[in-house]
């Protein structure tokens, strides 16, 4: 299924299901947050990176308008809802200040392996824990989706873009899986240096070899 709808890229990955806080100030902006208010329609936020901008999104929808400034400009609170594929992007929409483009909307499968989200949570309690922030692992719904933590997991957004592009549960939970595995002796070796340099200088309590 294609579709033609307002566009708004940003240097950020929107995961679906995700809240998004949003304060918009540019004209053309606001004429997008206003029609899709008014015509209580969606909007898309194509992935925009360092190379330029990227050929997947998501569909948001607008959740409320938390406050309107005397300026126009406008706090909004979002929700993501699908990915999609940009087939084509216009610059400003026929007769708008605000891009557009033609989007095929993909079809994302739940197919979760065995095992994959207890193997996450094992290495996300003890990433968290070198961390010193074992807090996060209250706020995770106990049966968490990819979408859920990729904000949590010290992805580049280079990463995220890369995940969001994943259609298969299974296969996203595999992508953190290999980061989590990759970076988690890294930051533990550099937890263990972080002590070390905390004790040099202090009193040494050592036992001696018994030779």
């Amino acid at each position: 299924m294609t579709r033609f709808i307002p566009l708004f890229p940003l240097n950020i990955v929107a995961f679906p299901g995700e809240k998004l806080n949003l304060h918009i100030f540019e004209p053309r902006y606001k004429q997008l947050v206003l029609e899709c208010l008014e015509q209580q329609s969606t909007f898309g936020i194509p992935v925009y990176l360092e190379k330029g901008l990227g050929k997947y999104g998501t569909e948001i929808k607008i959740l409320s308008l938390e406050k309107k400034y005397p300026n126009g400009e406008m706090d909004i609170k979002t929700q993501g809802l699908r990915v999609f594929k940009l087939l084509e992007f216009q610059r400003q929409a026929p007769g708008r200040l605000y891009p557009g483009g033609e989007v095929e909307y993909l079809e994302t499968v739940q197919d979760e392996e065995t095992g994959q989200r207890e193997n996450i949570l094992e290495l996300l309690r003890k990433l968290y824990g070198a961390l010193g922030i074992q807090s996060l692992m209250l706020k995770l719904p106990k049966n968490f989706l990819s979408y859920d933590i990729a904000h949590h997991l010290g992805f580049s957004i280079e990463q995220e873009y890369q995940l969001l592009q994943c259609l298969k549960e299974s296969d996203r939970m595999e992508y953190i899986l290999e980061h989590l595995r990759a970076i988690l002796p890294v930051v533990q070796e550099t937890e263990r240096l972080k002590e070390r340099v905390k004790l040099n200088g202090h009193f040494k309590h050592l036992s001696p070899p018994n030779f």
